[in-house]
């Protein structure tokens, strides 16, 4: 999951690690797991751990390594209520996140649809900010294709597709071959693995519905 945190008006999009026992050495094997199925995917990505299920004392001097070592950066803790807690969080080095609503902003003006013609090569990346992403033909293994808005692939998508970058759930990822190695909306993903064989080599959209990922096989 993800949350949006705005900063002297600038909005940053953070993965959230939603603990719901306190025992560590559980919760850095799950970060490593996920950091191996998809390396690329969670270098250097910044975490935010969200403790307020959690009772009883949390080490978390353990939990910071923890994160660190598994390539990931963590950066603060929310849902942490009692001040022995926070304290024992802060002396850990991180810092203490609380949710708050945002005033209500003016929708952000969207760029002009990012069009690519030729094939996404194994190593390439191609971002659209602030906007959607068309590509006309393929997405091989190894190539990431990453959209603020949505994406339309009109090829196989056989590497990553990132779609609503900046936190919109409201991002569509459509292509007219599914093969991928993961799909991702607003943080929320899935690995080739999870990705029911029904679906394989199919025109799909995926979509977020109640907060969760949700695919769809469209006619042709």
């Amino acid at each position: 999951m993800t949350t949006t945190t705005d900063l002297k008006g600038s909005s940053f999009t953070l993965s959230v690690l939603h603990l719901s026992g306190n025992q560590i050495e559980e919760c850095v094997a799950f970060l490593n797991q996920k950091v191996e199925q998809a390396p690329a995917f969670f270098a250097n990505a910044p975490v935010v751990v969200n403790v307020e299920n959690v009772t009883g004392d949390i080490d978390f001097h353990t939990l910071k390594s923890g994160i660190h070592n598994a390539g990931m950066i963590p950066v603060g803790i929310s849902g942490c209520k009692d001040r022995r807690s926070q304290t024992q969080a802060t002396e850990a080095g991180f810092a203490l996140m609380s949710a708050s609503k945002s005033p209500a902003r003016e929708p952000a003006k969207m760029a002009p649809v990012k069009v690519v013609r030729t094939p996404v090569r194994s190593g390439q990346q191609i971002y659209a900010k602030d906007g959607d992403l068309v590509i006309l033909s393929h997405v091989s293994a190894g190539a990431e294709v990453i959209a603020d808005g949505s994406i339309h692939i009109h090829g196989t998508l056989r590497g990553r597709a990132i779609a609503g970058a900046n936190g919109q759930k409201e991002a569509k990822i459509i292509c007219h071959d599914l093969q991928a190695e993961l799909i991702s909306i607003a943080g929320n993903y899935w690995l080739s693995d999870q990705i029911a064989s029904e679906y394989w080599q199919k025109k799909i959209m995926f979509s977020m519905v109640e907060d969760q990922l949700h695919i769809d096989i469209l006619s042709i």
